[in-house]
């Protein structure tokens, strides 16, 4: 008999329980696939801060959104068709302070965010060095089909689908594609960009703690797109220089003879591991597509 007699009741007890089952769903998900979901537990201080500025973003947003929320509430009840209190006063659409909340407030909200944004976005340029006491690692990627070769200029090796670097030191990562358009990713110590024939971009990330942390593909590039993964070990400085003399020993080299072999469409089986003879190969990945000179 309730229902028949308040079916606004009804429509609000309702809307209401399956918020709730919304707000109460996040902390639990969170609580039971959190080492998961990378993003909100960051292992590196570039995503670190890039999940601190999300998360004041959405408070901004809160502050709008719950109160309207509850006001939808307080109004669907107070105004119902069976209140008589419930008087419609036309003239409200004039009311100089109605005015000024709900312009005023959101207005301030959206230049805190936008300066916030502004501010943050040149903080946090992917091509600005960060500042450490340990010298920066240089790791020149190429996007192929379907796989991700690193190159290490200076430890003169290569990898395929695999990347150690030690903890607590920058690395610069500078991208190229010798394939369509692809997109790299850790999600665990920063946000994506692009790797594009003929061009270079630059990404530059820190690894805050010890860890094998999951690097993807996050552009769709084709039938492999899905198993386009590698992995990105950070472990301590002594680990990484052990790493680096046993790849030097691997007796597998990588010229321009043996990448074009490798850069052939397929998917990546394992990690392999090279030993660099041709120092100027990232540089002929690029300038291959280039016109040449007269």
């Amino acid at each position: 008999m309730k229902i028949k007699k308040n079916p606004v009741l009804s429509m609000l007890f309702f809307s209401g329980l399956f918020l709730l089952i919304i707000l109460i769903m996040q902390p639990l998900n969170i609580w039971q696939f959190g080492e998961k979901i990378v993003v909100l537990f960051p292992k590196g201080m570039i995503a670190l801060e890039q999940r601190n500025l999300l998360f004041i973003l959405q408070a901004l947003m809160l502050i709008i959104i719950i109160p309207v929320y509850i006001l939808t509430f307080v109004f669907s009840w107070i105004y119902r068709a069976d209140n008589p209190k419930g008087k419609y006063d036309p003239d409200l659409v004039d009311n100089t302070v109605a005015e000024c909340v709900w312009w005023g407030l959101p207005l301030i909200l959206v230049i805190i965010a936008s300066v916030l944004t502004w501010v943050k976005t040149h903080e946090l340029d992917p091509y600005k060095s960060i500042e450490s006491e340990n010298k920066e690692i240089k790791i020149q990627v190429v996007a192929l089909q379907w796989k991700w070769l690193f190159i290490y200029p200076e430890e003169k090796i290569a990898t395929i689908d695999f990347i150690q670097i030690p903890e607590n030191t920058p690395v610069q990562f500078e991208l190229t594609a010798d394939a369509p358009m692809n997109s790299f990713w850790i999600p665990a110590l920063g946000g994506q960009i692009y790797a594009m024939p003929a061009m270079t971009t630059f990404l530059n990330l820190i690894a805050n703690e010890k860890g094998d942390f999951r690097g993807s593909s996050a552009h769709i590039s084709g039938e492999g797109f899905s198993r386009m993964n590698f992995v990105t070990r950070a472990s301590t400085k002594e680990d990484y220089d052990k790493w680096v003399s046993s790849v030097k020993q691997s007796g597998s080299e990588l010229n321009l003879e043996r990448y074009n072999e490798l850069a052939k469409p397929a998917l990546g089986d394992k990690p392999l591991f090279f030993q660099l003879t041709d120092e100027t190969l990232f540089d002929d990945i690029v300038n291959k597509f280039m016109h040449p000179k007269p």
